[in-house]
């Protein structure tokens, strides 16, 4: 067993005070880095709400927001003028036949058999289908616009140059007699 001396517990003492105010020292330390690490994320989300969310969004709706919207528009368009037009049309074809042969089998079991339409019928239905249909590709074809611009251009440009062409012959033919030359040398006119 060994005995600490005066000397080596004074000693230890001492550091035991030293470790002590070094810890002391450091939770001080700790502490102030968690208020300024604070401090920092607080600024932090302070640029962030009023520089980069501004900037992002600015960037999204400059860059990418009109293909967004064009997309939508497009999406939209496709569905409700294709999709769901043509949906509606393959469901309502497949309820017709389901019901007419629904229609024949209770003829079938009711004893009458089939009954074909009569051609009156089929010519009325046709005809009134037609008269639907061409309405229809009417007002699908697009709608002649008047003269355009280039068409107004290319008649400015016509003109000029017709202009051009009229004043060039009026020049060449106009009757000034320093302009016209003879071709044959003055001669005596024959008797």
């Amino acid at each position: 067993m060994s005995i600490l001396n005066r000397k080596r517990k004074k000693e230890l003492r001492r550091l035991q005070n030293q470790a002590s105010k070094l810890w002391d020292s450091q939770q001080v330390l700790v502490g102030e880095a968690a208020g300024v690490a604070r401090e920092a994320s607080r600024q932090l989300g302070n640029y962030n709400r009023e520089h980069v969310v501004p900037a992002v969004n600015a960037g999204y709706q400059r860059y990418a927001e009109p293909y967004v919207t064009r997309s939508l528009n497009v999406s939209k368009r496709v569905l409700n003028d294709g999709v769901i037009p043509a949906a509606g049309a393959v469901v309502g074809s497949a309820l017709s036949v389901w019901d007419a042969a629904a229609d024949t089998r209770s003829r079938i079991a009711a004893g009458r058999g089939i009954v074909l339409p009569s051609n009156a019928a089929l010519q009325k239905n046709a005809a009134k289908y037609s008269k639907k249909l061409s309405a229809k590709l009417a007002a699908l074809e697009p709608q002649k616009k008047g003269i355009g611009a280039g068409g107004v251009i290319a008649l400015i440009l016509g003109g000029i140059a017709a202009a051009g062409v009229l004043y060039a012959a009026w020049q060449t033919l106009r009757a000034d007699d320093e302009l016209w030359v003879a071709d044959d040398p003055l001669r005596a006119p024959d008797a």
